[in-house]
């Protein structure tokens, strides 16, 4: 009898181990992520607007049908992207995830305080080129770290209701999400020749 409990007691250990194992494995190992799906329909480091969420039409899991939703796909390769999203009267937010789909960062309307959200994007390798400006505080400028080089960023707008989706879908129309063309250098060395 013992035997027998013993043995029951070890085969439900050992199914919960691969049960989590597969469970924690297969976001890694899945084919059909949400970069992969949305790959041949957007821009890269260019916002492209959603269809609506409709039955069994989504391109994401969750996907709400009172929400314009709008993906800016990005690579940080070439440099530093700045994002700019205006705000609706109802609700917005950006939320940002790697490659990998593991979400890094999410800011709203609320907490950005401001009629447009903008920020930086970068690596941490840019951030760390970036020369420090004494005029320029935190509070001026918003600058997020990627843990990658490549990612999605995921614009919402909620329409309180559906008479205000067309504007919802305006706001997330007028949203920029482009690598920035004055990115900040930060200035030459000056080696002992050139002190000369």
């Amino acid at each position: 009898m013992i035997r027998l409990l013993f043995t029951i007691i070890a085969g439900v250990l050992l199914g919960g181990v691969v049960h989590l194992v597969s469970v924690l494995a297969l976001p890694r190992i899945a084919s059909q992520d949400a970069y992969s799906r949305l790959t041949p329909i957007t821009k890269l480091n260019a916002v492209t607007a959603l269809p609506l969420a409709e039955p069994g039409n989504t391109l994401m899991p969750f996907m709400d049908p009172a929400f314009a939703t709008a993906i800016c796909r990005y690579d940080l390769s070439g440099g530093p992207i700045k994002l700019a999203v205006p705000v609706t009267q109802s609700y917005t937010s950006v939320s940002f995830y790697t490659r990998s789909d593991v979400a890094y960062y999410a800011i709203n309307d609320r907490s950005a305080g401001k009629k447009v959200i903008e920020l930086d994007l970068m690596t941490e390798d840019q951030h760390a080129d970036l020369p420090e400006d004494e005029d320029v505080t935190a509070a001026d400028r918003l600058i997020i770290d990627s843990p990658a080089s490549t990612g999605l960023i995921v614009l919402k707008a909620l329409a309180a209701e559906p008479g205000l989706m067309p504007q919802a879908q305006a706001a997330l129309a007028a949203a920029s999400c482009k690598v920035q063309s004055d990115a900040p250098t930060t200035p030459a060395k000056q080696g002992p020749a050139a002190k000369r």
